[in-house]
């Protein structure tokens, strides 16, 4: 299973200085082989191979010379990228390709070549690039795919692409591309259901509850806020000081993104360390956030990178991930009896309700943690279709009603207690 590795890299201003003419060459290559390959496709009825935009290159680097000055292994790389992306896009994975903006991220790709010194804290690149100052904070594999110490206590590592990238705050990271056979992991549980919601950000079948750092995730939102109408006083677009004061907003943006991921790395490894079977709906969040009332609210969650990250730690952990319908109504049945709760099928159905009572089984419910359960066995009877197993005994779907309701919808995370489950730390 291919895995990256980010590591945050600090060149010096010579390698600041050449970076940024990597960037713009491989840039200005990608806007010229896109325009080259759309024109030909509509004149043709044909585009470029990646064969043919590399006999390109030659042409190119006599007649521009500034563009022989990136490595040149970089700007294969370039066209390799830009042929993949129109295979993806004629397969139906993707979109369009895009032209590449100076503004914003900005990254190239060494296929090869590339050293790792993590005794000395470098990375050593082809080129004139060389020795890039590099913070690993994890032990890296070798080419065997095993930590592997080489005369000199020097650990090197071998890898198929290394990609250097710079952020919108002018941070500069190396993320480090190998591929590992993974060595599956003996859960502690044998399954849970995970239920994504607003006020808490994921319940689970066994009564915890965990909710975004929102504090700090609210203090750095109000001190976005103040800069960017900062930003908004510059009316010269060209001055120095509203490209300060863009780094400045550029900065407090990637400290709430990098808050947000490290949230979700580390509950999803959680999860997916601790259970064989891990079951979540399936949501589409393209539609919800058409809510104007809820489309921040939703946006800020980052359920969609959740579910990512869930998936791919499952697989690498040896455990099993399953995604049910998005139109099951897990919030609507009783998690004893299976059939649907009274008071969620009158219209009453509100996000103010939190606890549900039902008169089926004349016991008060959680309403998330119910949902969760639903999820966790819908989830293992579709894991077990074609047997005679089911979850708890019968088929948790009710009777159609003949129509389909749409659903529109270190950081340790802090797990709060319920009725069902007594706090313990993470």
């Amino acid at each position: 299973m291919y895995r990256a590795i980010k590591v945050r890299i600090y060149p010096t201003d010579a390698q600041e200085t050449y970076l940024s003419q990597c960037f713009g060459n491989t840039r200005w290559l990608w806007n010229y082989m896109l325009n080259v390959t759309s024109t030909t496709y509509k004149e043709t009825g044909k585009g470029l191979s990646k064969v043919a935009m590399d006999k390109l290159l030659p042409g190119l680097k006599k007649e521009y010379e500034w563009l022989g000055l990136a490595y040149s292994q970089v700007l294969q790389r370039v066209t390799f990228n830009l042929s993949s992306a129109f295979v993806n896009f004629f397969e139906g994975r993707a979109k369009y390709p895009n032209f590449k903006s100076k503004h914003g991220k900005q990254s190239i790709q060494y296929p090869q070549n590339v050293k790792l010194i993590a005794e000395d804290s470098v990375i050593k690149f082809p080129g004139n690039l060389g020795l890039i100052k590099t913070v690993f904070h994890k032990q890296l594999p070798d080419a065997n795919f095993a930590t592997g110490i080489l005369p000199g206590g020097k650990i090197r590592a071998k890898f198929t692409t290394v990609t250097i990238s710079r952020n919108a705050d002018g941070r500069y990271y190396a993320s480090i591309l190998f591929n590992q056979e993974d060595t599956p992991v003996v859960a502690i549980r044998e399954a849970i259901g995970v239920d994504l919601g607003l006020k808490d950000f994921a319940i689970t079948s066994e009564g915890s509850k965990y909710e975004l750092p929102k504090k700090q995730l609210a203090k750095l939102e109000k001190n976005r806020k103040r800069k960017q109408k900062k930003l908004a006083k510059k009316a010269d677009k060209a001055s120095n000081k509203r490209r300060k004061a863009k780094r400045l907003v550029a900065k407090v943006s990637s400290k709430i993104a990098r808050v947000r991921e490290d949230f979700l790395h580390k509950l999803s490894r959680k999860i997916a360390y601790e259970n064989q079977v891990i079951c979540v709906e399936d949501l589409a969040v393209k539609n919800m956030v058409k809510n104007r009332n809820l489309a921040k609210a939703i946006s800020d969650q980052g359920w969609g990178m959740f579910q990512t990250m869930l998936k791919y730690k499952a697989e690498k952990f040896g455990h099993t991930y399953i995604e049910i319908g998005r139109f099951f109504p897990s919030s609507q049945l009783c998690s004893e009896t299976l059939l649907p709760i009274p008071m969620l099928q009158k219209g009453y159905d509100s996000l103010s309700v939190r606890f549900v009572d039902c008169q089926h089984c004349n016991k008060q419910h959680d309403r998330d943690i119910n949902a969760a359960i639903n999820i966790r066995n819908e989830g293992l009877r579709i894991l077990a279709l074609g047997t005679s197993a089911s979850a708890l005994g019968g088929d948790v779907r009710p009777k159609s009603s003949g129509r389909k309701k749409s659903t529109k919808v270190e950081a340790i995370p802090n797990e709060l207690g319920s009725l069902h489950c007594t706090a313990r730390s993470v």
